[in-house]
């Protein structure tokens, strides 16, 4: 199927210094106070709603291992893999899978945004409309995750020699999330750059929310790039630009 162009990469760009990019993508993402506000189809981003039902801690960690509600076994490995590559480790700060990014997307679909509880998720759609225009799309987040996942693993089959994605080699699930993200990419039963972009736009949101919502455990990407978190308020520091501030991060529950 054809796919809108996109606006922007949803994939870090290789040569890129990967602080500078994330601090960049984090602009535009409220993660100090949550994402309920976020929680609308003009722009596909999760919401803290689902945020009481899952059964990590609310530091982001837990005492086993997060056992998903709603991704399979085979769905739950690609999720891991594509998400370490959107966001490695390296020298600059944990990545991805660190910070339980995963647990923070499956608890997503579990709540009103992986539903679409709150959205008009009737026709007419038009793909190439304005993201002004809202969501385009009649799967909710929960259904695009599960068809782009196992669209994803066929095509890979097909183009691999059998191979899923989780057996293909670092360098080769970095060129296939770019083909997506360029538009090279194309699946048969949904759109690859609808999928990435979703996934590249969650990644995100786990990666820097608030622990309480499941990912950024130990607040570790807030600390990596310098947010002092959710404290009471800042008015001492606001006719201070420049300036460093010198407190610690805090959480919403009030954990440094």
């Amino acid at each position: 199927m054809d796919d809108k162009p996109a606006a922007a990469s949803a994939v870090p760009p290789k040569a890129s210094s990967r602080r500078r990019f994330l601090i960049k993508s984090v602009a535009v993402l409220p993660v100090a106070g949550g994402l309920a506000a976020c929680d609308r189809p003009g722009g596909v981003t999760a919401s803290a709603s689902a945020s009481t039902s899952a059964t990590a801690g609310t530091d982001g960690s837990s005492a086993k291992p997060y056992q998903p509600k709603f991704f399979k076994p085979d769905e739950w490995s690609v999720l891991q893999a594509a998400i370490d590559r959107l966001i490695p480790a390296d020298a600059e700060g944990p990545g991805a899978l660190e910070l339980d990014v995963a647990a923070f997307i499956d608890r997503q679909m579990e709540g009103a945004f992986g539903h679409a509880a709150a959205w008009y998720m009737h026709g007419p759609f038009h793909p190439d409309a304005t993201p002004l225009a809202g969501y385009q799309s009649p799967m909710t987040p929960r259904d695009l995750y599960r068809t782009g996942i196992a669209a994803l693993d066929a095509y890979c089959k097909a183009h691999f020699g059998g191979k899923p994605f989780v057996q293909l080699t670092t360098a080769q699930q970095d060129t296939l999330l770019h083909g997506m993200d360029s538009r090279k990419v194309k699946f048969e039963q949904t759109s690859a750059g609808h999928f990435i972009a979703l996934l590249w736009q969650n990644t995100k949101e786990g990666y820097f929310s608030d622990p309480i919502h499941g990912g950024n455990k130990h607040a570790a990407s807030w600390t990596m790039i310098g947010f002092p978190g959710a404290r009471a308020d800042y008015l001492d520091w606001v006719a201070q630009p420049g300036k460093v501030y010198p407190l610690g991060t805090v959480t919403i529950e009030g954990k440094a």
